[in-house]
């Protein structure tokens, strides 16, 4: 009696793990083995292992679960609990998270580093505002105009079929003050896009262009920091707040480590890739000092309208504290 009695407690002891075990599913355009899916992998590994297995994180990279419009619409349905995606991707959830896409408001990693101090926080609380956790935001580097043809001046720029991300309106904003009519794509279609002429420009990191394998299409890169772009993981809050505190806790330890790994391992990759792009054939040319000026011009004009209409309240009031710190004055 008493050893059924044994095996009994010992059977609801093991239905009551498996029913308290919480599977939070992430999907991402990510491609499989690029440094970012290999640290959000380490990031679940960490967590399965700090919370007992109470908690477990499930990945779908590459873009399986479809365009970010699919997966938010999969996220709502609880189908997924959360994504990965670029800044401008993720201004579906909250306007805010297009802060760093501004064109030419910061200029090197130094300045980032310092904005990020201030801004990753009110971001945070941003996503909070609409219903989301923000689990990480990684710094992927700064995005350079790339292309088939030399993009030289705002001139050149104006005859170009330019990608922007879908839903990315300081993108779109920006293309559109030049001058240019941009063509919104889900990232996912660059790559074909280039193929068949429907688009002849684009942005990107220097690694991402060759992780998604642009540099066997383009020819042309603007030696010019654009915008900086970065990677966010978020969750449906409703999920992750029926955690128990230290397994949320447990989680947002386990991918704040590996964010930060990968922020190191992103410089050093956009440094690689540079040299690898030049051996590719591919030019990377510095503009004029006029060019320059036109071009953070554009900058400049762009903050202008993100402030009234692409940024929330606080975040401009924030953003333009820090770029008087940096820059001597909130319009540079």
């Amino acid at each position: 009696m008493k050893l059924y009695q044994t095996l009994l407690a010992c059977a609801l002891a093991c239905c009551a793990t498996l029913t308290d075990a919480a599977t939070l599913k992430i999907a991402t355009i990510a491609p499989d083995g690029t440094a970012w899916m290999r640290e959000m992998r380490a990031a679940g590994d960490a967590v399965k292992s700090a919370t007992e297995g109470r908690v477990e994180i499930k990945f779908y990279p590459g873009g399986v679960m479809g365009d970010d419009a699919t997966v938010l619409r999969k996220m709502k349905i609880g189908q997924l609990q959360g994504g990965a995606f670029t800044g401008g991707e993720a201004s579906i959830l909250t306007k805010d998270a297009q802060v760093y896409s501004l064109p030419f408001a910061f200029r090197n990693f130094n300045e980032i580093a310092k904005a990020r101090t201030r801004l990753d926080p009110l971001l945070k609380q941003s996503f909070a505002k609409a219903g989301y956790e923000l689990l990480g935001i990684s710094g992927g580097g700064f995005a350079y105009l790339m292309s088939t043809r030399p993009i030289k001046s705002r001139d050149d720029l104006k005859s170009a079929k330019v990608w922007v991300p879908q839903g990315d309106k300081v993108a779109e904003m920006s293309f559109s003050a030049a001058g240019v009519s941009p063509i919104p794509l889900p990232l996912a279609d660059v790559y074909t896009s280039l193929q068949t002429g429907l688009i002849d420009t684009a942005a990107n990191t220097l690694s991402g262009a060759l992780a998604f394998q642009w540099h066997t299409r383009i020819k042309h890169i603007v030696d010019l920091p654009l915008s900086y772009v970065v990677g966010i993981v978020v969750v449906d809050k409703k999920p992750f707040d029926a955690l128990s505190e230290a397994d949320r806790k447990a989680v947002e330890s386990a991918f704040a480590a590996s964010f930060a790994r990968l922020e190191d391992i992103n410089r050093k990759d956009n440094d690689s890739a540079r040299e690898a792009l030049k051996a590719q054939g591919i030019s990377i040319d510095p503009p004029s000092e006029a060019d320059r000026k036109n071009w953070e011009g554009l900058g400049a004009e762009v903050y202008q309208k993100a402030l009234k209409s692409e940024l929330s309240p606080e975040m401009g009031q924030a953003l333009g504290e820090v770029l008087a710190t940096l820059h001597g004055s909130a319009a540079k």
